[in-house]
């Protein structure tokens, strides 16, 4: 897989995750649909969306450049090992988020060579690259599936057309 490769599956993971907020964000309540836990002591929708950009932020400017993260806050309350809390961010905050973490993981990959692809950025570096982006990619689509079920979960709670036809 090479960097275009790699942008383009990149680029769809974050297309079908900023199609689910939009769809949260155009729905009649969007703070209770992004607060809603699948279940009891369960991440809300919210920590879902907010885990990916933060998992992006610690891997990026910590695990590969050994750096600090970018929004060290964020990382402590939505990153792995975190316990969700109670203090539900707004769509924009979520969005932004998103978007410059992204941003900033892609300006990384365009900045590496193909055949930096295949070497790991320190000794210490658990993937190569070329894995290591993958990994993020999957990493996305396995929280984009827990939020679209939590999503899902709101819809039928919430409309009888939804709850009757099954959806």
């Amino acid at each position: 897989m090479n960097k275009a490769d790699l942008e383009g599956l990149l680029n769809l993971s974050r297309r079908k995750t900023l199609e689910l907020l939009d769809a949260v964000e155009a729905s009649a309540a969007p703070a209770a649909v992004l607060g809603l836990r699948p279940g009891p002591g369960r991440a809300h929708l919210a920590w879902q969306f907010m885990h990916i950009a933060a998992t992006e932020d610690r891997h990026l400017h910590v695990r590969m450049t050994g750096g600090k993260p970018r929004e060290p806050e964020l990382v402590r309350r939505f990153a792995g090992g975190s316990i969700p809390d109670d203090d539900i961010p707004a769509v924009g905050v979520i969005r932004g988020y998103l978007a410059g973490q992204r941003e900033a993981l892609l300006g990384h990959l365009r900045q590496l060579s193909e055949d930096d692809l295949a070497s790991k950025p320190s000794d210490q570096a658990q993937w190569a690259y070329r894995e290591w982006f993958q990994v993020l990619a999957w990493h996305e689509a396995h929280h984009h599936g827990q939020a679209h079920l939590t999503y899902n979960l709101y819809r039928a709670a919430h409309d009888d057309r939804l709850a009757r036809v099954g959806h």
